[in-house]
């Protein structure tokens, strides 16, 4: 032992597991589990992946001022007000090292995104975890639990594994209620996805305010989750800070030339939000028809409720359909010991579920 130990809430994290991506003894199977677009990557942004390759010996332009001016173009937004980062889990860990600090409190609803709890205890801080009702976030709660030690307030909108959503009107309020020394975090990674016109991901919120920013990413609709691309809104002096503390070449060449790429084909864009919201839909429906109970969802998964039977458990389903060859995401990472996550897949894939489903419950 060489006596070196690390910050004190380190050990208490769980490293993080994503979705499986083999069935048991390595067999192939139907990946549904970690809510990849079914689509993939624009054939745009992949022919601008692999001419990148020509130039792997040479640095990325340090401050992805190409691909800011390109997302402040499509948004309508600031673009020296865009931090670029290694996926949008950047933007959430460089908020924490800047923000938090020992004993101060981060807040989260119940089954928010497990990393703002790694963020908190990997900066000594405590998580604080308020409960939600009907699997949505709960602004009164949330107020509620605000004390002077707060410093982070996360927010996945809509939230993931949930897929549930605040409204415009009930994120300003939540906003309203909060101390200015409290940073609202907008975490909008499946914003590209929600249909609904009462839906903002907040970059209005964000030019009105200094303590709110909003993250995005392009691994979801934009299918390059592979490259780890993502961006944050922020004020001038959120976003100050936040390039002074960043890696300096955070994001690689490759994966600044497909975002660039992938945003100029809206065609693409476009189609994907129409594919995902018919099959999303499908899917709702044919679960309801097998009397599942499934949480209405703005994004590109759906939540599965499973009863507590011997037999009919999320781990007997989940057992089934890797015997079938079908990966879903088990979440009692999330505390949903009780559920199974389904991301929107191909076609056959979807129709092919929902077909392992129909046999489950009648085993």
């Amino acid at each position: 032992m060489t006596g070196l130990s690390p910050n004190a809430g380190i050990m208490g994290i769980a490293p993080y597991e994503g979705g499986k991506s083999r069935a048991p003894g390595g067999a192939p199977a139907i990946k549904l589990s970690s809510n990849e677009t079914p689509l993939g990557p624009s054939p745009l942004a992949r022919q601008a992946y692999l001419e990148a390759a020509d130039n792997l010996a040479l640095y990325p332009e340090g401050g992805c001022l190409e691909l800011r001016e390109a997302l402040a173009a499509t948004h309508g937004l600031d673009a020296k007000r865009i931090v670029c980062g290694n996926g949008s889990d950047d933007i959430l860990a460089l908020l924490a090292q800047a923000y938090v600090r020992p004993g101060d409190d981060v807040l989260y609803s119940q089954y928010g995104f497990v990393i703002y709890r790694q963020e908190a205890l990997a900066h000594c801080a405590t998580p604080v975890a308020v409960p939600e009702i009907n699997y949505a976030a709960d602004v009164d709660g949330l107020l509620d639990a605000v004390t002077d030690k707060t410093r982070i307030l996360y927010i996945a909108n809509p939230n993931n594994p949930t897929g549930t959503y605040l409204t415009a009107s009930e994120v300003k309020r939540l906003h309203t209620g909060l101390p200015d020394n409290v940073l609202l975090v907008l975490d909008a990674a499946y914003a590209e996805y929600v249909e609904e016109s009462d839906y903002d991901p907040g970059a209005r919120l964000v030019d009105a305010h200094e303590n709110v920013i909003m993250t995005r990413t392009f691994s979801k609709i934009y299918g390059l989750a592979a490259l780890r691309l993502g961006w944050g809104y922020c004020s001038a002096p959120v976003a100050d800070v936040l390039n002074r503390i960043r890696g300096p070449f955070n994001v690689n060449a490759p994966a600044q030339a497909a975002g660039l790429a992938a945003l100029a084909d809206t065609a693409f864009l476009a189609k994907a939000v129409a594919y995902n919201g018919h099959w999303r839909s499908w899917l709702l429906r044919e679960l309801e028809s097998l009397n599942f109970c499934v949480t209405p969802s703005v994004a590109n998964f759906v939540l599965i409720h499973f009863g507590s039977e011997p037999g009919q458990t999320a781990a007997d389903a989940d057992a089934f359909l890797l015997s079938r060859g079908f990966i879903l995401r088990r979440l009692e990472a999330y505390g949903l010991p009780d559920c199974l996550r389904l991301s929107v897949g191909r076609e056959e894939d979807n129709r092919a579920v929902i077909a392992a489903l129909k046999d489950f419950i009648n085993t």
